[in-house]
């Protein structure tokens, strides 16, 4: 039976599960469930804007004079709805609305590993597994919603006068896949640090 772990240690784990839980809690619903809700009609849309890039300040202020879709600033600007329908209420939202849902999954693993923590278990062959989930959605994180951006932006400015004037350029969030690559590479050592006291715990 494993000795009981020192109360300062106690604490942490306490500290990591109350605030992977309170990710959890916090970004699904100000960043999930509001979000749906603006989209859906309970709540008014909590966002109407997007910034954009412009392929000519020069001729932002001509595509910006006026229509349902407007754009305001140069270089980096704001598309503007003014009265935004179901269709483009969902696609404005889309995109945070599917990076924070990937945001509660990174935060929920957090908050299974923290659990096993309390057994000061820190290599439970599981805690590879949830790193590993980790690291996918941090990977996810990095491309998908940037992907999602441009999909979006270029379907909402269709057919509009500011759709000439509006770029869509990809760009993926270096930050997070690095965070990716480093979770996985924890994961791993997490991964032979499970071997290695199954092998000790072998040898007894």
């Amino acid at each position: 039976m494993s000795e009981a772990s020192p109360w300062w240690v106690r604490a942490n784990n306490h500290v990591l599960e109350l605030a992977a839980g309170l990710g959890v809690l916090l970004v699904g619903l100000f960043k999930v469930v509001f979000p749906l809700l603006g989209v859906t009609g309970p709540l008014p849309p909590l966002a109407d804007t997007r910034t954009v890039s412009v392929a000519a300040p020069a001729t932002a202020s001509d595509a910006a004079a006026s229509g349902p879709v407007t754009l305001r600033g140069t270089g980096r600007a704001e598309l503007v709805f003014h009265d935004p329908d179901f269709g483009d209420r969902l696609l404005l939202a889309l995109p945070g609305v599917t990076g924070a849902l990937l945001l509660v999954v990174v935060f929920y693993e957090l908050l299974l590993m923290a659990r096993t923590f309390h057994a000061a278990d820190f290599f439970a062959p599981r805690n590879a597994r949830h790193l590993l989930v980790i690291a996918g959605a941090l990977l996810l994180i990095g491309t998908v919603p940037p992907a999602l951006d441009v999909l979006t932006t270029h379907l909402l400015v269709d057919g509009t006068p500011v759709e000439p004037t509006v770029r869509t350029p990809y760009a993926m969030s270096t930050a997070a896949i690095l965070g990716a690559l480093l979770t996985a590479a924890a994961a791993a050592a997490f991964r032979r640090g499970t071997r290695l006291r199954e092998d000790t715990e072998g040898l007894v």
